[in-house]
């Protein structure tokens, strides 16, 4: 049994940490430059923020890796570093875990490569594979738990993934892909089909993160639920929809609204809970408040809170320039 096994053995759900990448621009890093390079450069920054999350209430923290393949690190000319770059962030994480008065798990986040999968891209199959075995890799050695493959939208691309990190580790392995209009990804793979492709190979746990509103991470784990009740379901949506305040783009997620979320996810099946971009450690704070006072358990579809009441009115998509920004300011 994982560690991660074992804490759900004895707890209902667990808390997951919020945005790397808000929290990273707000202590000074510029737009454009590579999250990554952070984990040797200012180490003690990276330590920080983990440590913020976990005082929060953070019970899982992701490694600022987000970007870490050598596709993604190739657009700053350092795809050389995979492997330094993802140590060391494991390796800080990892440092803050072991600090803390409680257990706290360490996710070893792998989010996508940029490129599109043949034949609708350049990128093969096995260029794909070797590209997050190596991550993986670096990862493992490096100390964490958990390999954590996040904000898919390309089942192919999370079946290179899952290849690669099985390649390179024995770690448990859960996927989030992100959910847009419609309950569908950008690729078109709507919550079902992740559920039943993705739990077909064996993985640990799956959901959604990122996203167009929080009510389309809601309705793809309530479908999830519904198909799989078994199924460990992880919810680690943006703080809202975000919009542009002169040159700093601005999430509407209020800690009250992710508050709120949190419940809801909760008790639409979800056992792993987070936030992504635009959250901080208040937002944390505020759900691991909340979830101290659950709500009953969603059971039949038509109980479920319309997009509007699990968005606090906000219901409109983002714009797909938005979208991308919002991605890369995961810094995951």
């Amino acid at each position: 049994m994982n560690k991660l096994q074992k804490l759900l053995e004895h707890e209902p759900y667990l808390l997951l940490d919020g945005a790397m990448g808000t929290m990273l621009f707000a202590a000074g890093l510029e737009q454009g430059n590579p999250p990554e390079e952070w984990n040797v450069h200012y180490p003690e920054r990276i330590k920080a923020i983990h440590q913020a999350y976990i005082e929060a209430g953070s019970r899982v923290i992701l490694t600022n890796t987000f970007g870490g393949t050598r596709f993604r690190l190739k657009l700053h000319n350092m795809q050389d570093r995979v492997a330094e770059l993802n140590r060391a962030a494991a390796e800080i994480a990892r440092s803050v875990a072991d600090e803390a008065p409680h257990s706290v798990i360490v996710a070893g986040s792998m989010g996508p490569t940029g490129e599109l999968l043949n034949p609708m891209g350049n990128m093969s199959f096995e260029e794909a594979k070797a590209a997050f075995t190596e991550q993986a890799a670096a990862l493992t050695a490096g100390g964490v738990d958990v390999l954590w493959i996040e904000t898919m939208s390309d089942l192919n691309e999370v079946k290179a993934a899952v290849e690669g990190a099985r390649s390179a580790s024995d770690l448990p392995i859960t996927v989030t892909m992100s959910f847009d209009t419609n309950g569908r990804t950008m690729m078109g793979v709507t919550a079902l089909q992740t559920l039943q492709t993705v739990q077909s190979w064996g993985v640990f746990g799956v959901g959604g993160n990122c996203g167009a509103t929080l009510a389309e991470t809601y309705n793809a784990l309530h479908a999830m639920n519904g198909a799989g009740p078994e199924v460990i379901l992880i919810a680690k949506p943006n703080a809202g929809i975000p919009r542009w305040e002169g040159s700093e783009l601005v999430y509407d997620g209020t800690p009250e609204i992710m508050a709120d979320y949190a419940r809801r996810m909760h008790s639409a099946g979800a056992r792993l809970i987070g936030a992504c971009c635009g959250s901080t450690p208040k937002h944390i704070r505020a759900m691991a408040k909340a979830l101290k006072n659950p709500l009953p358990p969603v059971v039949e579809s038509n109980d479920r809170p319309a997009p509007a009441d699990v968005n606090n009115g906000q219901t409109a998509v983002k714009p797909r320039r938005r979208r991308r920004r919002s991605r890369r300011d995961k810094a995951r």
